[in-house]
């Protein structure tokens, strides 16, 4: 059932609505991430100061340049770990068109679908963004700990989340949110293991951002194989 729904998500990867949620989730997420450093960086230079001073060298004027400049490294090296849960959140907000595209196409006959309120999406975003990179960031530690165990990790983790977050999407377009948390601890084996296999390209780069729009297609497809049963 999975690879089936994976196999149908990828006949239908040229649709253009799938191409509009993808550079746009993208473009969102670029801009947010350089906001943040923005911010960051004007925080660095707020606390630094123009100069401080110095036990032994007395006050010097490039301690904030240096922070700076040493931040740009840092958050370069953040944004390998942090782009793709921001993206994958804040394409989540767009998702909807997805799982329409993918009922357009392969379940003409279903009535329309609820409608998430624009606002509800936008706190479900942030909500999701918040638990991907808490998540992540922490499981930064597990890397360090276990090294050889950290794609593992990265991927049962990520694959965790995708799952929880996208078949929950797709589910409740069609029976509420209640509901779909009740079908998503039924069936959260077979979840987990789909999200899973999502998680697995994330470690491959420019294809992992598409997987939010490739998740959320397959998951589409996987709510209404279970709902069948």
């Amino acid at each position: 059932m999975i690879f089936s729904a994976f196999f149908k998500t990828l006949g239908q990867t040229g649709d253009p609505r799938f191409r509009k949620v993808l550079f746009l989730g993208l473009g969102l997420s670029v801009a947010l991430l350089f906001a943040a450093y923005a911010a960051f960086l004007m925080l660095i230079q707020w606390l630094a100061g123009p100069e401080v001073t110095l036990p032994v060298l007395g006050k010097v004027t490039w301690i904030d340049d240096l922070l700076s400049f040493g931040s740009l490294f840092f958050m370069l090296f953040l944004s390998i770990f942090l782009m793709v849960p921001v993206a994958s959140a804040i394409t989540s907000m767009f998702l909807d068109e997805v799982a329409q595209a993918v009922e357009d196409k392969h379940y003409p006959a279903l009535p329309p679908a609820a409608k998430v309120p624009f606002w509800d999406a936008v706190r479900d975003t942030v909500n999701f963004l918040g638990l991907l990179i808490a998540a992540n960031v922490l499981a930064l530690l597990l890397y360090a700990l276990f090294p050889p165990a950290a794609p593992f990790i990265f991927w049962g983790l990520n694959g965790f989340l995708l799952g929880r977050e996208y078949f929950t999407l797709a589910a409740a377009r069609r029976v509420g949110t209640a509901e779909a948390k009740k079908l998503r601890r039924r069936h959260s084996a077979t979840i987990w293991a789909a999200g899973t296999l999502m998680a697995m390209p994330l470690s491959v780069p420019l294809l992992n951002l598409a997987i939010p729009i490739l998740g959320a297609a397959t998951f589409t497809h996987i709510y209404h194989a279970l709902s069948r049963r």
